[in-house]
């Protein structure tokens, strides 16, 4: 048995294509490895710790050997409970729109919380940056409203999948698989017709997801 997190970064719910496709995804999953434990996070519904004063000071203190108040830990404390919950998973699913550009803030929030030095990456002056969430693989369904193709000038302006892309490697991921819905703000029948191409390549991908 696996556990898969599966987040999702928008608050349109049963309206969002990249929760449409993400579904999809978990759903052939599910009929694959039925025993797999699946967690479901709409991350505008999760409770997301300010990482500000209290968690960022008690972050720096903390990992330095410093004095640090009640305050601080008990801030990092819920930091590090939410890299666990994190990391305790064996499988990951994403359903990512893309907000100006670039991915929606509670998504960015998330990833400043989870990732921190010594917990889901290392640094030494020899080897450098390393991923510590190593040997799991990553869905990620992407929907946006433009068309983005690769070489084109709008490539130049898609902040939304390279970001996610380059944390998920900088935190030790290199099974990553993606699947892109645009333009979704085209005439219906053209996204009606992507969207299900879109939801078989991720049925498809499914297949030996492990």
């Amino acid at each position: 048995m696996s556990r898969i997190l599966y987040l999702q970064a928008s608050p349109r719910r049963e309206k969002s294509t990249s929760i449409a496709i993400a579904d999809a995804f978990v759903t052939a999953c599910q009929k694959k490895n039925p025993d797999d434990e699946l967690t479901i996070i709409n991350l505008f519904d999760k409770d997301l710790i300010p990482f500000d004063g209290n968690a960022l000071e008690g972050k720096y203190n903390i990992l330095q050997g410093n004095d640090y108040t009640p305050e601080q830990k008990a801030a990092w404390k819920q930091v590090e409970a939410e890299i666990a919950g994190f990391t305790a998973a064996d499988k990951y699913v994403f359903a990512v729109p893309m907000w100006n550009f670039s991915i929606p803030y509670r998504l960015k929030h998330y990833i400043d919380i989870i990732v921190q030095p010594g917990y889901t990456f290392s640094f030494s002056p020899e080897a450098g940056f390393s991923g510590l969430v190593t040997g799991k693989p990553a869905f990620v369904a992407y929907s946006r409203g433009n068309a983005y193709p690769a070489g084109s000038e709008m490539a130049s302006m898609d902040m939304q999948s390279p970001y996610v892309e380059k944390i998920l490697k900088f935190i030790g991921f290199t099974d990553i698989r993606s699947v892109f819905l645009e333009p979704t703000l085209a005439e219906p029948d053209r996204v009606a017709d992507n969207q299900a191409e879109a939801v078989e390549k991720a049925r498809k991908m499914a297949e030996d997801f492990y």
